[in-house]
């Protein structure tokens, strides 16, 4: 597939390099310019390309861009076909990587907020799994204790394209339903970054608590602290899983 991944960050930078490992035809833009995207990232075979041009003509735009900022892409999107499938692996945190946003405070659900200032439908992936999961974690379908991802958006076919990307960059895709849906995916839910199997995510999806979930993710800052200096992913899954028992 012809794939844009915007935001050459740890996220995108991981997508970038692990779709592009896999065959598809991978640009990379980024808002700082093609000069700010690291050279590692393209050692699969992406490419570079300026943020204007890199969404015309593509199957899939992969958005790895901070929280709220969409917006910033609408006049860009608004030439993109209804086709192309839009994916977004934001996460929202309050005062740490934000600045609180009051519709999201009060209940609307991250990606539909995204798509609304985006001017489109959007797919939620890739959001639920630390970078370094994503980075070093990835194996061939069919590996036993395979990770899974889930994948929440309105439209089936745009959910299946979706879940094929996730298949490729090395973990098990799980269909997580609508758009609506997706706040049981999001920081700090049980499904939320705890490396779970396919077996194990649909329940964890299903014990979602809004109110728990968000208390959870307001309080990451004292419990990273609690883990000292230069904590493993492990030590990071563990802390996540832990506020769930």
């Amino acid at each position: 597939m012809k794939i844009t991944v915007i935001g050459a960050g740890a996220i995108g930078g991981n997508l970038a390099a692990k779709l592009s490992a896999a065959g598809h035809d991978v640009q990379v833009a980024d808002a700082r310019g093609a000069e700010a995207v690291r050279a590692e990232v393209l050692e699969s075979g992406a490419r570079a390309a300026d943020l204007a041009d890199a969404v015309q003509g593509r199957d899939v735009i992969v958005l790895s861009i901070p929280f709220g900022v969409a917006g910033r892409l609408a006049d860009l999107f608004a030439s993109v076909p209804d086709e192309t499938v839009v994916i977004d692996t934001s996460n929202y945190y309050p005062g740490m990587l934000s600045e609180p946003i009051e519709a999201v405070d009060n209940g609307q659900v991250e990606s539909v907020y995204t798509a609304e200032l985006l001017g489109r439908p959007v797919v939620k992936a890739w959001n639920a799994a630390l970078a370094e999961t994503q980075r070093t974690k990835g194996v061939p379908a069919g590996t036993p204790g395979r990770l899974a991802i889930p994948v929440a958006g309105d439209s089936e076919e745009a959910r299946k394209v979706a879940m094929s990307l996730v298949d490729d960059t090395g973990f098990d895709p799980y269909d997580a339903g609508t758009l609506a849906d997706s706040w049981r995916q999001q920081p700090n839910s049980p499904a939320y970054c705890t490396e779970l199997t396919l077996d194990e995510l649909p329940a964890a999806l299903a014990a979602a608590d809004r109110a728990k979930d968000a208390a959870i993710r307001d309080s990451l800052p004292e419990r990273i602290a609690a883990l000292g200096a230069n904590p493993t992913v492990d030590d990071v899954v563990e802390m996540n899983r832990a506020a769930h028992r």
